[in-house]
């Protein structure tokens, strides 16, 4: 008896195993952007916590690994391969373009649905390949978006343009420069720093030379603050704009008052859509904030999960089918997404930072 017994308890243990739904969601947990992997981790936590208690599906339960890809272009594809061996079908992620573009490769060769809620670098798209999405807009959109508020705000001004040589940072930065020149605009300065470089006096006193007016930098918030900070320590008052990677009360740690008046481009903000209360409020009722990627990884993975039901299967074909030819009610809004992956109504605005919050700027 007892080898039928663990016969059957091993039977037991393997059909247990498979009914199970493993979704992924992958970014910054660790490193400088860490912040907002907090925010995509928090968001698609409770969007499988709601997905379960509704019955999971296809009637089997969602389980959730979250994985850490540093924004490392290396580490974002060994993570995809483990994900891959692992039986994920789903990844909400990554946020660092330069991390998503690598690890699309894997998913796509793979048959693995990504959706990332934060990727903005049109290549990710572009090549259109199969099963990539994104739920945010693209640098050559919200590049347009602010280089065209610098010209509106500080006509006449002088603008320097600095990125952090990264896919999304460079690709940003160059995006609001080919618009300025568009505009018969030429940037009074050019420059290119290196991410984890802490030093910027040299950067700040070529701004000064140059006798800046505003700054629009294509990069993350680590750097920004920085920037900001040491430019108001050496009496250089230029406003600094920059992209949706600021989107992070971790900017205002590193900048403090000095960081008054950034500007930055971000999508609406979802807390502020009547859909998203209800799930505003249960962050709250747990002492946490949903900033930034919160509300838009939750969006995420509830788009897969509604593409499932829609199709009625995980199958790949059926879920790409699924995801192309609906619209879905989420709670930042109703989502489509074009033959790319692309969302097919994206949106920027233009925000301020103020009192260690960020608000529309007018």
């Amino acid at each position: 008896m007892r080898p039928l017994l663990a016969l059957l308890f091993s039977l037991f243990l393997t059909t247990a195993a498979k009914a199970e739904i493993l979704l992924a969601t992958v970014g910054p947990m660790t490193g400088q952007n860490a912040s907002i992997g907090e925010q995509m981790r928090r968001g698609a936590e409770l969007a499988v916590k709601h997905i379960n208690a509704n019955g999971g599906l296809l009637g089997e339960q969602v389980k959730l690994s979250v994985m850490d890809d540093v924004c490392d272009p290396k580490q974002a594809t060994t993570v995809a391969q483990k994900l891959v061996n692992d039986g994920a079908v789903f990844v909400a992620g990554h946020f660092c373009s330069g991390a998503s573009i690598p690890a699309s490769n894997i998913y796509s060769e793979e048959g693995i649905v990504m959706i990332s809620p934060a990727s903005t670098a049109p290549e990710l798209t572009d090549r259109k390949l199969s099963g990539i999405f994104r739920l945010c807009g693209r640098d050559d959109q919200q590049g347009v978006i602010g280089a065209q508020y610098l010209l509106k705000t500080f006509a006449n001004k002088n603008i320097a343009i600095i990125h952090d040589k990264t896919a999304y940072g460079k690709g940003l930065a160059d995006v609001a420069k080919a618009e300025l020149n568009k505009n018969a605009v030429t940037p009074a300065l050019y420059e290119a720093i290196t991410v984890g470089e802490r030093d910027f006096s040299a950067l700040v006193t070529k701004m000064k030379q140059a006798k800046v007016d505003v700054i629009f930098y294509g990069g993350y918030y680590t750097e920004a603050g920085l920037i900001v900070r040491q430019a108001r320590d050496q009496g250089l008052k230029a406003p600094l704009m920059a992209g949706d990677s600021l989107i992070t009360k971790e900017f205002w740690t590193i900048t403090g008052a000095a960081g008054e008046g950034t500007l930055m481009t971000f999508s609406p903000d979802p807390r502020l859509e009547p859909t998203a209360q209800k799930i505003v409020e249960e962050f709250r009722k747990t002492g946490y904030e949903p900033e930034g990627y919160a509300l838009y990884n939750y969006a995420t993975v509830m788009v897969y999960a509604d593409a499932v039901k829609k199709a009625n299967s995980t199958k790949l074909p059926d879920v790409l089918k699924a995801l192309h030819s609906n619209s879905f009610a989420t709670i930042i809004g109703n989502i489509q997404f074009d033959p790319k992956g692309d969302v097919t109504a994206p949106a920027y605005r233009v925000y301020n930072w103020k009192d260690g919050a960020y608000i529309y700027a007018k």
